[in-house]
């Protein structure tokens, strides 16, 4: 007999004469009461045991964790907040549990000590919903993309260019540690590797996705992405999921417009989709909350600043009218802030974002036209910006509890301002020189953004940790699992 999903009984239209369910013990009660979870849906279904004709052997396996098989009829629960329940006629122990070394018992555990345990964390009812919700996530992005017409490209993760310009890249190589081939003045002779020259792990797709923009009009990218950053914080990952879309003719404008509907629309389908997870982490945060001093406390619920987020346009704000909001601003006048604001061209931190989403604008905030000295080589300069205060077309989207969510601009699309700014910032032109050609053949105005998945599954979720949001996440000093 097929097993049904827990799902599939829970919402069942009737009652049955025989069904057969499969999954793992989250608790068994009075030797009568199974609460048996398949990671189908936050909700357990009861399965009752007929414990005065089932052996004291079988009922001391059933314990928390143990796979079981459980086959009976679905009727109508006795008890409160369950519609149904399986009368359980036969069970079968597919795989048992040790009740004395399983680590994931009944019973509220730190969310260090789940990270520890990453392998198993999924089995709880908090990991269960946050995967879930990660996965329809995933799935809204291309939902998103696919039915505006964009291409999905998958861009190289072994690469030889570095897109940010910030070096923190993961060398990859084959060559053998302990006999490293030198040249003549002592440098690593990469010519000698596997690929013939020096190659690293992807932080970005943007660069090889503008090349495919430049032939097919709107691409995007989905994958992993890597940083060599040592950041142990609770923002910061090694390894991360990139969305990167690339839209050939859009300027800064149009690409504003595309995030703040690409955004609303992921969320919109997590809402509609993940109803009853979101519901539960809603309760787990509020929970949470309560050992927080009142000040630290969130403003909204997770649920109404994620509907929040659906009604409220968001403000666009130029940097410089940013700059000017920061400096005269209670908390840096009376220096809370870790990072005082003082002149133009400081560099916003997450506590400055913070501040002008959750306390000045109370809304969603989208800042555009940034230094041109602290933003990335292949951003537009602005025309007519004073000496000394150049400034590009780049814009940040900034969210709740979060700073930055999305990063993007229009790209440089002249060849010779491009050639300009990579030899001022030292970036090797014969290294990049099929970027480049992109900007001799056919140029155009394009933008697109990188948004962090994993920073988007952190503000749906409510979680306050990246760490918690992956399914293994790797960090400084752990690469577990």
């Amino acid at each position: 007999m097929r097993h049904t999903k827990v799902k599939d009984l829970l919402n069942s239209v009737s009652t049955l004469q025989e069904v057969n369910a499969k999954g793992w013990v989250r608790t068994f009660r009075n030797n009568q009461f199974i609460a048996l979870n398949d990671g189908s849906t936050i909700n357990n279904i009861q399965c009752v045991v007929d414990f005065e004709n089932t052996s004291d052997e079988l009922l001391k396996r059933i314990t928390t964790g143990a796979a079981v098989s459980v086959t009976g009829a679905l009727v109508e629960s006795k008890g409160a907040g369950q519609k149904y329940e399986i009368q359980v006629s036969t069970l079968e122990i597919l795989g048992d549990s040790d009740p004395e070394k399983f680590p994931m018992q009944p019973k509220k555990h730190s969310l260090e000590f789940l990270r520890e345990n990453a392998h198993l964390r999924v089995r709880t009812n908090a990991f269960g919903a946050i995967m879930r919700v990660r996965s329809v996530l995933s799935f809204a992005v291309h939902s998103y993309f696919q039915e505006k017409g964009f291409v999905y490209v998958n861009t190289p993760i072994i690469t030889g260019s570095d897109a940010e310009g910030a070096g923190e890249m993961f060398k990859v190589t084959a060559l053998p540690f302990d006999k490293t081939p030198r040249t003549e003045d002592g440098k690593v002779n990469y010519k000698e590797d596997f690929f013939g020259k020096e190659t690293n792990l992807t932080v970005s797709g943007q660069l090889e996705g503008e090349t495919f923009a430049m032939a097919l009009g709107q691409i995007y990218t989905f994958g992993p992405t890597f940083r060599a950053e040592n950041s142990n914080t609770s923002r910061h990952l090694a390894e991360f999921w990139m969305i990167e879309p690339e839209v050939a003719f859009n300027d800064l404008e149009d690409n504003m417009d595309l995030a703040e509907d690409f955004i609303q629309y992921v969320i919109k389908y997590a809402l509609e989709k993940c109803s009853e997870d979101l519901k539960f982490l809603e309760g787990r945060l509020l929970e949470e909350e309560k050992s927080k001093p009142q000040a630290e406390r969130s403003e909204m619920a997770l649920l109404e600043k994620l509907d929040f987020v659906l009604k409220n346009n968001f403000k666009r704000v130029s940097y410089t009218e940013a700059i000017d909001i920061l400096r005269d601003c209670t908390p840096n006048k009376k220096k809370k802030f870790n990072y005082i604001i003082n002149e133009w061209g400081a560099d916003l931190q997450s506590e400055h974002e913070r501040y002008l989403v959750e306390k000045h604008f109370k809304c969603p905030v989208i800042l555009f036209d940034y230094p041109a000295n602290i933003k990335a080589f292949y951003m537009r300069l602005n025309d007519n910006t004073e000496p000394g205060k150049e400034t590009v077309r780049a814009m940040d989207i900034l969210f709740p509890g979060i700073g930055e969510i999305v990063g993007g601009s229009q790209r440089e699309e002249r060849f010779e301002v491009l050639v300009k700014k990579m030899k001022a910032l030292g970036i090797d032109q014969e290294e990049l020189w099929w970027y480049l050609d992109t900007r001799k053949f056919g140029s155009a105005v394009h933008s697109g953004f990188g948004l962090g998945f994993e920073r988007l599954v952190l503000f749906v979720t409510g979680m306050t940790n990246i760490r918690d949001v992956i399914p293994f996440p790797r960090t400084p000093g752990s690469a577990e699992f």
